[in-house]
């Protein structure tokens, strides 16, 4: 079990500019086509419907265009330009797109924004705007004619969303010597991924709508930690003057990529840096938990402030220790947090991997540390704070994956947790359920004063418990 203290507090940002030029622009599009393509298709011919959304926050009316990935004779990957009316994206950022062919390629997908193009504020408080009046956190906002967005997908999945951070990963895959292949764009997303602390996959995953958390039912750690990440390209317009739109942050850090393979890592006075971003991800995301009603919700997302802080402080190891100023891709792929594990065995369902935050145990020796391995950033930065109230201990865990009698234990055989407490090592008398298999951290508030005991159960979807894991605590 892990623990951090004390409420995030806001820090200095930095910002961006480049240029990225996508098909579709200038092309005539009627109301009718939003959503679906106007392509003229062959009736007799093969297609594939790609389909996705366009999040940063919610994009409406943007025009996207697709086109196959094909590699000439040399093996260069390029998209291959049909003439096609693009289709716009719906009210809540979707859009449909049928390509020619079976669905054996990749797919590089483009939008674009014209005067019609709206984008809903997903940033707390307000989205400012160098040349007009802010606009209130789920108001829609217009984009200027510049602002672009790419992301690119296996045909096979049918699904590629456009956000910040695919527009990121395409500029960067595309300094392979073999274009827009597959194992550049594949390897591009892993390395945004880590860059940014996020679980693999995650720039795959469907970006929830922040403004409209309390309307989703389930929404994992991860997937809104995309989406803050996400928000974060936005709000370091606020209250930077260098930066004037999401467009100027946005082109900044991709011509970053595609110029160096790199992003600044600490900043430089003139590109982003990846410290801030992560910063103001962190801050968006205590930010965001006053928003919500949903206590799931925002339990989650101080778990995204926690990831966040804890990403911030590898970064700052990472600048302190090789003194470089950029983002690298074997640097920083590590999400560090100073946790310490201990297994313990579990009967039906196997064992649990369990991490303990800075406390003593029965012996009053040190369970673990979070923060012995980490250091300040240079004096020009300002480190964001602790993130989780001093009443309250941040909880983390590895699912098992065997039995206690050998046997492999799926992630899909796992019905979830959970979590006991109290304040003494024999009375674990409170307990809270976890109904979701992939949740591997969980936030308990509103302790009182005092020694607070926890351990952690594992239930399988046969209806078996396993053993209680280890016990740990914390002084609160």
């Amino acid at each position: 079990m892990s623990y951090c203290g004390n409420n995030l507090s806001k820090h200095g940002l930095l910002t961006l500019s480049a240029v990225v030029l996508l098909s579709g622009c200038g092309l005539d599009i009627t109301s009718e086509d939003s959503k679906t393509a106007a392509q003229s298709l062959d009736q007799n011919e093969p297609t594939v419907e790609i389909a996705g959304d366009a999040m940063k926050g919610v994009i409406q009316q943007g025009l996207v265009t697709a086109n196959r990935l094909i590699s000439d004779k040399d093996g260069y990957y390029a998209p291959q330009r049909q003439a096609a009316k693009p289709v716009l994206t719906a009210d809540d950022g979707s859009y449909e797109w049928r390509l020619r062919g079976k669905a054996d390629s990749w797919a590089l997908v483009e939008l674009h924004a014209d005067g019609s193009t709206r984008m809903i504020c997903d940033v707390v408080p307000q989205c400012e705007q160098g040349d007009g009046s802010p606009v209130a956190f789920g108001q829609t906002m217009a984009l200027d004619s510049s602002f672009s967005l790419r992301g690119a997908g296996d045909l096979r999945m049918e699904t590629v969303n456009l956000t910040p951070l695919t527009h990121l990963a395409v500029a960067l895959a595309e300094r392979s010597g073999n274009g827009l292949s597959p194992e550049a764009l594949s390897d591009s997303y892993e390395t945004v991924e880590s860059w940014f602390g996020l679980a693999p996959g995650s720039l795959r995953l469907p970006p929830p709508d922040l403004t409209r958390l309390d309307e989703t039912d389930n929404v994992s750690a991860d997937a809104l930690q995309l989406a803050v990440t996400n928000a974060a390209f936005l709000a370091l317009v606020n209250n930077n003057a260098q930066w004037d739109s999401i467009s100027d942050v946005l082109n900044n850090i991709a011509t970053q990529a595609t110029e160096t393979g790199q992003i600044s890592l600490m900043g430089d006075g003139v590109n982003v840096a990846l410290a801030d971003l992560i910063s103001t991800a962190a801050v968006q995301a205590s930010e965001l938990q006053a928003t919500v009603d949903s206590s799931i919700i925002s339990q989650r997302l101080v778990v995204v402030e926690h990831r966040n802080v804890q990403r911030f402080k590898t970064i700052a190891d990472v600048y302190e220790e090789s003194d470089t100023d950029v983002a690298e891709t074997d640097e920083t792929a590590d999400d560090t947090t100073g946790d310490t594990t201990t297994d313990t065995t579990e009967d039906n369902t196997g064992s649990t991997e369990e991490t303990a935050d800075s406390g003593t145990d029965g012996n009053g020796d040190t369970v673990a540390d979070t923060d012995n391995d980490t250091s300040e950033p240079p004096a020009t930065e300002t480190t964001p704070e602790e993130t989780v109230p001093a009443n309250a201990a941040m909880l983390s865990w590895t699912a098992p994956l065997t039995r206690e009698n050998g046997d492999s234990l799926s992630m899909g055989e796992i019905a979830g947790f959970e979590v006991v407490y109290g304040n003494s090592e024999d009375t674990l008398d409170q307990s809270l359920a976890i109904g979701d298999a992939s949740v591997d951290e969980l936030l308990v508030d509103e302790l009182t004063e005092g020694t607070w005991y926890f351990a952690i159960r594992t239930l399988d979807t046969d209806g078996n418990r396993s053993r209680l894991s280890e016990v740990v605590n914390k002084q609160i």
